[in-house]
């Protein structure tokens, strides 16, 4: 399937990963409506793309994303309020609700400065690699505002009360170490080996069955909002849900590998999947 073409987006697709590259380096990839609008159509694309088995988001050249462009999205967007509505809904859209519910996995591959509103997109990828030498940051105190959008709400999914206020509060940066320390990403690694590890977790991903992957997110997404008997029923018309949509009767497949056929053993590497590519 030809990819289409983006003015602030470039997308390149390869063994079964889909990679969304933000591409306004000379602006550190900050998000323009432009960009707003085309990252909405590549992520909305890629969950009917049968080529896009993983999404990656990163940033061109030494930014993953420096967060809102101020000027372009404030300041003339004030000047015209119907148009900075619409750009406002695209960048909730894609950088949240559609992001975070995306039916395949993803990861943001955190390459160099990620602030302010890159907040909500990495923290809506399920995983997050970072660069050890990247450099994060809750700046917006130190020119009198606050965190907005979701990204003061999303933050508190993934730090502690104490480094989230300490780093909103301040604005003081930290690196990739630091953000891995503190949870904000799965893991930091040198710059050079930061591309090899991202393809290395998404081929792993790829292994698994992908309606049982599709299912778990959700399922693990949604219930830290439920009480334990919502859970409960949930979780349980969530498992007869993959029964049915499973092209590949994972779970068939998997007793029948584990007691027929006996070249599966559960805890020791994914079962061997069939009909791939259905």
């Amino acid at each position: 399937m030809a990819t289409k073409e983006y003015k602030t987006v470039l997308v390149e697709k390869e063994d079964g990963i889909t990679w969304a590259i933000l591409n306004r380096p000379e602006k550190r990839n900050a998000m323009n409506p432009q960009l707003h609008f085309d990252m909405y159509d590549v992520v909305t694309e890629a969950e009917g793309d049968p080529e896009t088995q993983v999404l990656v988001i990163t940033g061109a050249g030494n930014s993953w994303c420096a967060g809102m462009d101020l000027k372009e999205f404030f300041r003339e967007g004030d000047k015209n309020p119907e148009f900075q509505r619409q750009v406002a809904w695209a960048s909730q859209e894609w950088r949240w609700r559609k992001l975070f519910t995306f039916p395949k996995p993803t990861i943001a591959m955190v390459n160099g400065f990620c602030f302010g509103g890159a907040f909500s997109p990495m923290i809506a990828c399920d995983f997050a690699i970072a660069s050890e030498d990247a450099l994060f940051g809750l700046s917006e105190v130190n020119w009198g505002i606050l965190p907005g959008g979701l990204v003061s709400r999303v933050v508190t999914d993934v730090l502690s009360l104490r480094d989230g206020l300490y780093h909103a509060m301040t604005g003081d940066p930290f690196d990739g170490r630091k953000a891995a320390e503190m949870r904000l990403v799965n893991y930091a690694v040198p710059a050079d080996q930061l591309r090899d590890e991202t393809v290395k977790l998404a081929k792993k991903l790829m292994e698994k069955n992908p309606w049982a992957l599709r299912a778990t997110k959700q399922a693990y997404k949604l219930v830290r909002g439920m009480d334990y008997s919502q859970a409960e029923d949930y979780l349980a018309a969530k498992g007869a849900q993959i029964k049915i949509q499973d092209r590949e009767s994972g779970y068939d497949e998997g007793i029948k590998q584990f007691i027929d056929d006996k070249t599966y053993k559960p805890g020791l590497g994914p079962m061997a999947r069939v009909n791939k590519d259905s």
